[in-house]
């Protein structure tokens, strides 16, 4: 049985399905996918659904049986599909893009290291790892971030988080998350926007840190 609490919100794997996420916070929902055979299931049932939509686009208007096949796909259980190849505790998706190497870590301070994958003015995904019982320094959002549990676990003002678990933060929450015990906690997060952090120190290093 799977200890998988914290899922991708179903607006999100449905735009992944459609190929509208992107790039950034699309590797987040793979990697989350293929450690997750709740969520593979469910994105099964909006890729079988949108090619059913697409087949009859340019047939007939959604009519009252159509709505109702693709009502009972989305409460049928779909097969679920094997998980794509590991490299340690990195699932597939993050493995590919690390080239199936090692991640090359970057020291933040406090013994926070990160692993940019991919940076841009629009978006930005990396590895990020925290030793057990560090903090990372207070922070709100600009905009959405999706942070994926890959070893250890953290815990903030909304939970516990643990390996396989995925939190959306928007820009209503503000947050300090901390790591737990044990196991380093290294986590693969996403955001669309620069993060709000309210101390001085994070806030001059961030255009050299692109965080």
């Amino acid at each position: 049985m799977s200890s998988i609490r914290h899922h991708i919100p179903e607006s999100l794997l449905a735009s992944y399905a459609s190929g509208e996420l992107s790039y950034a916070f699309s590797m987040v929902v793979a990697a989350h996918v293929s450690m997750c055979a709740e969520c593979r299931a469910r994105l099964v049932t909006h890729e079988t659904v949108g090619g059913v939509l697409l087949d009859e686009e340019h047939h007939s208007t959604v009519t009252s049986g159509l709505r109702s096949r693709v009502l009972d796909m989305l409460d049928t259980p779909q097969p679920v599909r094997p998980a794509p190849r590991r490299m340690g505790v990195f699932p597939g998706p993050v493995a590919e893009a690390l080239s199936y190497g090692e991640p090359k870590w970057r020291r933040l301070g406090a013994g926070v290291r990160q692993t940019v994958l991919k940076r841009s003015d629009e978006e930005s995904v990396r590895l990020l790892y925290i030793p057990a019982g560090q903090a990372v320094p207070d922070h709100g959002h600009n905009g959405l971030e999706l942070t994926l549990v890959l070893q250890g676990a953290f815990s903030d003002e909304t939970g516990t988080f643990g390996v396989g678990d995925v939190e959306v933060a928007d820009d209503e929450l503000e947050h300090t998350p901390v790591a737990a015990e044990g196991d380093a906690c290294i986590c693969l997060a996403a955001t669309d926007a620069q993060l709000k952090f309210n101390a001085f120190v994070p806030r001059l290093l961030q255009p050299v840190l692109g965080i």
